[in-house]
């Protein structure tokens, strides 16, 4: 296969004699092409494809290395062979640091070594030039791959290299990075099991398999690592690749949970069914028997107090087909209002004296669709629990509302759809619950009550009304800070009132002030992360008040707003927003909470009049609440 060479040649004595030198070596396969200028070369290169360039440093429209530099720059990927006259060791060494592959001197060079030079510069250049590519593909995938990845010293430990996806996922920037070693992002308890994994015997394509990763922000996330042993800027070093599964674990959790809610609710629904029967049995049989006795008959009592205890397992059995979903219903048209407003005598008398009762009821409330018996036994299942929640006393809220459930939530929440609903929230400032008593909260018979002062079917009947009736329950509690319950029924237009106003659409609120967000949720904060970044705000995240204080002490930048959980680990809400305030008179300030707003004031984590959003809340509401408190002027006081 012919080879082209140019030759950049102004002598024609050189340029004949180079040409005999080829033929006397039987270098047949190389065609030579001759230029007399750099400039008529350049031209050259931009028409054909040529193998080598043998080049001379002396040419009338360029001089020295110079000549070179403008070659290779022209075309870095060609070989390039100087012939020169120039004998000189320092513009040699000088050449060959400039792209040359070989520094050959006229009348020194005979035809065999020409050739040589010139085959051996045409291997290196190639060698080069799929070096170049194999890197640059690499490089490719490496940076672009949209799961985070990173290379890792095998002996010291030290992160050499991150790809763009590891910078936005974990939050760091390269440079930090490359001044951390791997133990850095492994949650502190987690560093001996990182080390069982690194003393593992080399293997090219390792599995590890599910471990934790901590990013920037102090957030713990669950990743699947894949390890690649490699040689990496001369070192051994090993390719970590790290695959977020957070958000599958926890929608397998909720899945499992939910399976696990549907098959018990078979199996209790079964057992109601089978158990009615022979109810249905007792009490017939009972009935009979009792009246074949007069009233002063000692029998007389005793089958009394057996057709009582028939009744109470009737209850029992109900409850259960209520959980199950199995029970029969009448579904009616209601205010959730009227009915909360009609039960109020009757539920103060229930709770005592030492619970103070509250109720902040929406005027314009949607209208549902559900049995209204059942509907009562939802709020004095939930008003029973709180009282029981609070034995030295406390207050309970009853709330209700419109909400909008988004798309977000019906993703995050299985069996809801997105759409309006008119909440129910029932709130106490009892001792509240931890996330492992929340784990079993709706399950047939859990509970947390003294043997004998609970059957614990009063949340499981609750459960299984609300999602009979296409609705959802949602739970907010923290140890000692008291618990929040809200029911989600779905909105009828059926029977509702002629020409009552529709809610006006309005457009997200955008802005480009700095807000930091503190969130102990990762997800509810990646969300809110999220939203405001779209809306062009500019967005620093922390996962407590720790955090926050930190970020906010390395910003230089003012901080507009700051959007605070109420309730978090280490710092509250308010003590977050007064420990900033003090440095930055100016923040304005927004909470958050599960909690509504005027349980928050009653529990002592809010003063009253501050600026507040209940979650969950929709993206328009809160870029319009955030708009609303970035514009409004700064009110003195209050956290």
């Amino acid at each position: 296969m012919d080879q082209k060479v140019l030759l950049v040649e102004d002598n024609p004595a050189d340029a004949r004699l180079i040409q005999e030198i080829l033929k006397d070596a039987g270098a047949t396969d190389f065609t030579l092409v001759q230029a007399g200028r750099l400039s008529e070369a350049l031209q050259q290169l931009e028409q054909e494809r040529f193998e080598v360039m043998l080049l001379d440093l002396s040419l009338p429209d360029e001089q020295g290395l110079a000549t070179l530099v403008r070659a290779h720059a022209q075309a870095p990927n060609l070989a390039i062979v100087v012939l020169t006259g120039h004998n000189d060791e320092q513009t040699a060494i000088q050449a060959l640091r400039h792209g040359a592959q070989d520094y050959l001197v006229k009348g020194q060079v005979d035809a065999n070594t020409l050739v040589r030079s010139m085959r051996y510069a045409i291997e290196r250049s190639n060698a080069d030039r799929a070096l170049r590519e194999s890197e640059e593909r690499y490089r490719f995938l490496f940076e672009n791959n949209p799961h985070p990845m990173l290379v890792h010293d095998i002996e010291t430990l030290g992160i050499m290299a991150v790809n763009n996806s590891a910078i936005r996922h974990y939050g760091y920037s390269r440079d930090e990075f490359t001044s951390m070693t791997v133990k850095d992002i492994r949650p502190p308890e987690d560093v001996p099991q990182l080390m069982r994994d690194l003393a593992g015997e080399p293997v090219a394509i390792r599995k590890i398999g599910l471990r934790r990763h901590r990013k920037k922000d102090g957030t713990v996330i669950n990743v699947e690592v894949t390890t690649h042993e490699l040689t990496f800027m001369g070192r051994k070093a090993r390719l970590v690749l790290a695959i977020d599964v957070t958000e599958r674990i926890r929608l397998e959790e909720q899945l499992r949970h939910s399976q696990k809610m549907e098959a018990v609710g078979r199996l209790a629904g079964g057992v109601a069914h089978d158990f009615n029967n022979l109810l249905t049995v007792i009490t017939g049989y009972g009935q009979m028997l009792l009246s074949r006795f007069p009233p002063d008959d000692p029998m007389h009592a005793d089958m009394e107090e057996i057709l009582n205890a028939a009744n109470r397992a009737a209850i029992l059995t109900g409850q259960l087909l209520a959980f199950s979903r199995r029970r029969v219903t009448e579904p009616r048209i209601l205010d959730l209002n009227h009915v909360v407003e009609n039960m109020d005598k009757m539920l103060r008398r229930l709770i005592g004296e030492d619970i103070r009762l509250e109720s902040k009821l929406d005027p314009d409330l949607a209208l549902v669709k559900v049995d209204p018996g059942q509907l009562e036994q939802v709020i004095m299942n939930l008003v029973v629990n709180a009282r029981d929640a609070m034995p030295n006393g406390g207050s309970i809220f009853i709330e209700t509302a419109n909400v909008e459930l988004d798309a977000e939530y019906a993703r995050t929440h299985l069996g809801v759809h997105a759409g309006v609903y008119a909440m129910l929230a029932v709130t106490d400032t009892g001792r509240g619950m931890g996330p492992e008593t929340m784990n079993h909260l709706f399950e047939p018979f859990f509970t947390t009550k003294a043997p004998g002062k609970g059957t614990g079917l009063g949340l499981s009947t609750v459960y299984g009304i609300v999602k009979q009736a296409g609705g959802d329950i949602w739970v907010y509690s923290e140890p000692g800070k008291g618990t929040t319950f809200k029911i989600y029924l779905p909105r009828v237009e059926e029977g509702a009132e002629a020409g009552r106003p529709k809610a006006p659409s309005v457009a997200r609120a955008r802005g480009t002030e700095s807000v930091l967000v503190v969130e102990d949720d990762p997800e509810v904060r990646t969300m809110i992360g999220r939203i405001l970044t779209q809306q062009g705000y500019r967005v620093l995240e922390a996962a407590d008040g720790a955090a926050a204080l930190n970020l906010a002490r390395e910003q230089r930048e003012p901080i507009h707003l700051l959007l605070t959980d109420v309730i978090m680990s280490d710092l509250s809400g308010r003590a977050l927003a007064k420990l900033l305030a003090a440095d930055r008179p100016d923040l304005k300030v927004l909470f958050m909470s599960g909690y509504t707003g005027s349980a928050a004031v009653q529990i002592g984590e809010l003063d009253p009049g501050v600026q507040f959003i209940q979650k969950p809340f929709r993206p328009d509401a809160l870029s319009r609440k955030i708009r609303e408190v970035l514009d409004a002027p700064r009110q003195a006081g209050g956290c």
